[in-house]
């Protein structure tokens, strides 16, 4: 065997390999994320109860990010456009068609209450 490395070249160049400083990039921007997470949840929202109203958008945009950072590099889809738009819009989707039928079922029940 050859001492040489064992990555793996794709031609056109539209694939790259993880390497082990892109590794440490990656864990410190989601570290970073999740830092700022914990603040808001654990800091910022329990001394200011009235800023839940912004903390809640923020928080779930840190969240999809991190998501974002997991997929496209982790899972190796940075490079697979469309595999990268699937593993994102379609769980998004699904989840704000679920909070539509679930605020329609709620307004439903609220009716049979009144």
């Amino acid at each position: 065997m050859s001492s040489e490395s064992h990555e793996v070249h794709h031609e056109g160049g539209e694939h790259e390999t993880m390497t082990r400083k892109k590794i440490w990039k990656v864990f410190f921007i989601l570290l970073a994320i999740t830092c700022v997470e914990f603040v808001i949840a654990l800091v910022i929202v329990p001394g200011h109860p009235e800023y839940l109203r912004v903390a809640n958008p923020v928080y779930i945009a840190l969240t999809l990010l991190k998501a974002f950072y997991i997929v496209a590099y982790f899972m190796h889809l940075k490079f697979e456009k469309l595999g990268l738009a699937l593993a994102i819009i379609v769980p998004i989707i699904f989840i704000i068609g679920l909070i539509l039928v679930l605020t329609n079922e709620s307004h439903h029940w609220i009716d049979l209450r009144g």
